[in-house]
């Protein structure tokens, strides 16, 4: 089952989810790329497609290969309190925020930073904001950047959103985060995940069509004409938590 509606079955995905080591192949070219990012803004940006299960290894991953200590995920902010808690061995408590179901929170995820919370202290920021209904796309955006630059460098943050809001450009959609980063943080650059044929959940089963580009074999980091690039074959679906919608009433 992909999804999830009780914190019963929450805590039994994550206990289930096993948190290992995936074999990241790193080019050389990219590796520096990365760590100037780093040195340069210390800052370093990943560009997801949620709902994919490996997504929380590939951050584990990252973490580890440039000794990051610090974290900032595209989760809802008002979530902050509940998470530091359960990061720090309490049970999970509910609250709506969490059922959201479209795969940027996943059990897979939960397991991780538990792990990297056993592993040591470091820096944690969930950055999406509360904003107006009528607020634009990169009001929204501006405003997630508001925490991450409050944050400061922490000895170097991975910053983890979907793929549309890392950019460091200006795209059609509007100022992306990336942007917004950019704008204070020059030399941040963003990692952009490409998945190959599978499947992933936002919603709703979906799935990835083949990509030649990706290889099969392990997830490899590469720099392609100055951007860089995280192969990932073989993507599956992630656990998400999701609870139906209440019915809106008919009127009579």
């Amino acid at each position: 089952m992909p999804t999830v509606a009780t914190l019963e079955a929450l805590d039994r995905a994550v206990t289930n989810f096993e948190v290992a080591d995936i074999t990241l192949d790193i080019e050389p070219p990219a590796r520096e790329a990365a760590q100037r990012s780093l040195n340069d803004s210390g800052l370093l940006l990943l560009g997801e497609v949620h709902g994919v299960s490996q997504n929380p290894l590939v951050i584990r991953a990252l973490m580890q290969a440039f000794g990051l200590s610090a974290l900032a995920l595209e989760w809802p902010a008002e979530l902050t309190p509940l998470i530091d808690a359960y990061r720090q061995g309490a049970a999970l408590d509910d609250h709506p925020a969490l059922w959201l179901g479209d795969g940027r929170i996943t059990a897979g995820h939960l397991a991780v930073l538990r792990d990297r919370a056993q592993a040591g202290p470091f820096g944690l920021i969930l950055f999406d904001q509360a904003v107006r209904s009528t607020s634009t796309w990169s009001e929204r955006d501006e405003a997630m950047a508001g925490p991450i630059l409050a944050g400061g460098k922490q000895g170097g943050m991975l910053v983890v959103a979907g793929n549309a809001h890392t950019l460091t450009h200006p795209t059609d959609l509007g100022v992306p985060l990336g942007a917004c980063l950019a704008a204070r943080h020059p030399g941040v650059q963003d990692i952009r995940i490409r998945y190959g044929a599978g499947h992933f959940y936002n919603l709703e089963p979906r799935r990835f069509p083949p990509d030649p580009r990706v290889r099969r074999g392990p997830a490899r980091l590469r720099l392609n004409r100055g951007n860089l690039l995280l192969d990932l074959p073989g993507p599956s679906e992630a656990i998400v938590p999701r609870r139906p919608l209440p019915a809106v009433p008919v009127p009579a």
